[in-house]
């Protein structure tokens, strides 16, 4: 494989923030475009190293970054939806350029390593239901829908998210 995966880096924080929120303007996945406020979280790159673990796909040869993704545990900042003994990866970005090598999937099978390191029982993740290619990627690695599970990260709106687990 031509793609390495490892903690991002303190010096590429400010570009993985920025990759993710372009990624996800370019995807069409926010609400209001330029203006949605979630293009601030997405941005902050910087705050989901410290409460979280950022992971980056790099290439092999040059080192660089080409997507990343958050893996957090229940309790901890960035898990909306893991319970106790579950894992969850959110903000999984790839840059359009580097799609279709492989990073996404080396990304989400990262996540579930740690999560097995960790001796957790399943991962739990949500997901646009516009993003129907990174639900065939979660069903060909073993992930199932759990609509008991789906969410609205914003209140009063008709954002649905799904969830989708898979047990380790």
């Amino acid at each position: 494989m031509d793609i390495t995966i490892r903690h991002a880096r303190d010096e590429e924080l400010d570009r993985i923030g920025e990759l993710t929120a372009q990624v996800y303007l370019a995807d069409g996945l926010l609400d209001f475009g330029n203006s949605d406020p979630y293009l601030a979280t997405l941005r902050d790159a910087r705050r989901r190293a410290t409460e979280a673990e950022l992971l980056v796909a790099a290439d092999a040869a040059s080192d660089e970054v080409l997507g990343s993704v958050a893996f957090a545990v229940h309790g901890e900042a960035y898990a909306d939806l893991a319970r106790p003994g579950e894992g969850e990866f959110r903000m999984l970005a790839v840059r359009p350029a580097s799609r279709r090598r492989g990073a996404a999937e080396a990304l989400v099978r990262a996540c579930l390593d740690r999560a097995r390191e960790l001796g957790l029982e399943r991962v739990v993740i949500s997901s646009q239901q516009s993003m129907t290619a990174a639900h065939r990627l979660y069903g060909r690695l073993g992930f199932v829908r759990a609509p008991e599970r789906d969410w609205s990260p914003l209140a009063g709106t008709d954002m649905m998210l799904w969830a989708f687990t898979v047990e380790l």
